[in-house]
């Protein structure tokens, strides 16, 4: 161990799970590219890693099959009460569930290195960070987590002696006997595929998995599910919400936070490509905001990753540019799949080769009847080698937060735009936000599912509460809260016609609320809320026929009404806990309606 740890708790956690695991040695991890160079030459030694001729210090991976995504029906919060838990979290008590892992845990890093990871989310010293340690046996996630965290010296040094940190422990759960070969993706079966989060002692227990937010800890696992926990207790917010900055022609600076459920742009609108004339846009994060009340009274946020795990399937130069010109070099890339050249392809990326090798490795034509890239195929980027990334991304101090945008996928019933009466008619949009299933659902398509601030798979407590946490907060901030939107990109016509171009074009959308914060006029009142009335819209350069911009902003009384015992449905599963003055609005809203 070169680096000097001082910290008594975690030299003893420490010990203490190796002695549980029994690694063959004990590795600390000081961060830096000598450390990752190192790592990653282990993965090349092994076959696991493949060099990419195409795109410098870049790396292709090719996952288990069995092991390809979250695993969310083995996704657990422990809470010592079933109802803390919330019906939105799977739930076995800590202390049975902490008997079956530690039966898994014996033993389960033999004959291979345990890694300890120092990582801080968020700049390190940022009021708003946290830092957490994760104990691991695959260098594989150590290379992740040094792009999408930071890692090493500086954060042992910021923990000082007796500085809090969240422990986690991952093992891919597969134990090499003297001599055995390794698989080049090891993982545990199904049944031994456990992530387990403990939020009361803000402790995460993960075996099994060695892919994405199952064994990178400090993605989905510690920012919002023991994150959320942490926010509501200490008074603060962990979101599942990307951050941009808008600037305006006159130089004015608007700073956004947008939560979107999966397969509705949230990473595009991230790295936005204004259409508008004289307008600049710049990406702060692309999925998690964590914010704080500031000195000012105003909510403050960072990013606190510094990497993107983005979606690679979909992902091209008409829908994400700037994510294209990220993913150029030092990126880490897991089930695309390979070109003669020696590049990486996916779905959605462009013209497909005339042929490769797919993300199980085998042979493949376009032909073939499947797909090349896995339909959760991924890019792990360092968010520093984005064009559009803000200059204040790592500002410790965060961002002052001016809007808040909510949305989902829907064909019909939500305009393309509306504006919240006021915090607690924003937080009912928020908390019955709702989105259609596309086939990247692995759903029905066109299900309408109600996913609350596209938090239902992260938040890390009783939802119900959660949505209480939220009108907490806009009591606490009063007349410096932010404003509240909704946003629907994708609302066809009755011919199934995309009415909205959407891409670059959604900065128009985005511009009118700048100008709705800035106070000027321009909203139509409405049963559901406020949308831009005729004019309004900046869409100089733009050809949109004038019936299909009264479609996009109409408000359908009956087709809301027909919504009313969804959302009934919806909030009845929280039983007692979901807030009155939620219930408020929506009996507001059917007084609306008529």
């Amino acid at each position: 161990m070169a680096m000097k740890v001082k910290h008594a708790e975690l030299t003893r956690w420490v010990r203490e799970t190796a002695d549980m695991v029994r690694p063959e040695r004990v590795c600390w991890c000081e961060g830096g590219k000598v450390e990752y160079d190192t790592m990653m030459k282990k993965l090349l030694d092994a076959g696991s890693a493949i060099p990419l001729a195409k795109r410098p210090n870049s790396f292709l991976f090719r996952s288990d099959p069995s092991d390809v995504a979250r695993v969310e029906d083995r996704t657990y919060v422990s809470t010592p009460l079933r109802v803390e838990s919330g019906p939105t979290n799977n739930w076995i008590a800590p202390d049975e569930l902490k008997t079956a892992m530690r039966a898994l845990y014996n033993g389960c890093m033999a004959g291979r290195a345990m890694y300890v990871i120092p990582f801080s989310m968020g700049p390190i010293g940022s009021p708003i960070a946290k830092i957490g340690v994760e104990i691991t046996d695959s260098p594989y996630v150590v290379c992740n987590m040094h792009i999408m965290t930071r890692v090493g010296k500086d954060v042992i040094r910021a923990l000082g002696k007796d500085g809090e940190f969240i422990p986690c422990v991952h093992s891919i759960g597969a134990p090499l006997a003297p001599g055995q070969k390794d698989a080049p993706w090891p993982c545990a079966p199904i049944e031994k595929k456990y992530i387990s989060h403990f939020p009361d002692e803000n402790l995460i227990w993960s075996h099994g998995s060695g892919y994405g937010g199952n064994a990178l800890l400090g993605k989905k696992c510690l920012s919002l599910r023991i994150a959320s926990h942490m926010a509501r207790r200490e008074g603060w917010m962990a979101e599942h919400m990307l951050i941009l900055r808008l600037t305006a022609p006159d130089g004015r600076r608007f700073h956004i936070t947008a939560a979107f459920p999966s397969a509705c742009g949230k990473t595009n609108l991230a790295m936005l490509q204004p259409a508008v004339r004289g307008w600049k846009c710049e990406c702060i994060g692309d999925d998690i905001c964590w914010m704080k009340i500031g000195p000012d009274g105003r909510l403050r946020a960072i990013n606190p990753e510094s990497g993107f795990f983005g979606v690679a399937p979909g992902t091209s130069r008409q829908s994400n540019p700037m994510a294209m010109d990220t993913v150029k070099e030092n990126c880490i890339f897991t089930n695309c799949a390979l070109t003669d050249d020696g590049d990486v392809w996916w779905e959605g990326m462009g013209p497909a080769p005339a042929r490769g090798i797919d993300w199980k490795g085998k042979d493949w034509t376009p032909q073939a009847g499947h797909p090349g890239a896995h339909p959760n195929a991924r890019f792990t980027a360092p968010a520093a080698q984005c064009p559009v990334i803000c200059p204040d991304w790592q500002d410790p101090a965060g961002v002052p937060i001016d809007i808040f945008v909510f949305g989902g996928r829907r064909a019909s019933v939500a305009p393309l735009v509306h504006e919240a009466r006021n915090w607690d008619h924003g937080v009912f949009l928020g908390a019955t936000a709702a989105s259609e299933t596309t086939a990247a659902n692995l759903s029905a398509v066109g299900v309408l599912r109600r996913d609350p601030f596209a938090m239902k798979p992260f938040c890390g407590y009783n939802m119900g509460d959660y949505f209480q946490h939220w009108l907490n907060m806009g009591d606490r901030l009063g007349d410096r809260a932010p404003r509240m939107f909704y946003a629907n990109w994708f609302r066809k016509s009755r011919e199934g016609k995309w009415l909205w171009p959407g891409f670059g074009e959604n900065s128009r959308v985005l511009k009118w609320m700048c100008e709705r914060v800035a106070g000027k006029p321009g909203a139509v009142e409405t049963p559901i809320g406020l949308v831009p009335g005729e004019g309004d819209l900046d869409l100089a350069g733009l050809t949109l026929p004038p019936d299909d911009l009264r479609e996009l902003l109409c408000v359908d009384r009956q087709a809301w009404k027909a919504e009313i015992p969804d959302i009934e449905r919806h909030f009845a599963q929280f039983g007692d806990r979901v807030p009155k003055r939620l219930t408020a609005q929506l009996d507001e809203l059917r007084r609306r309606l008529g």
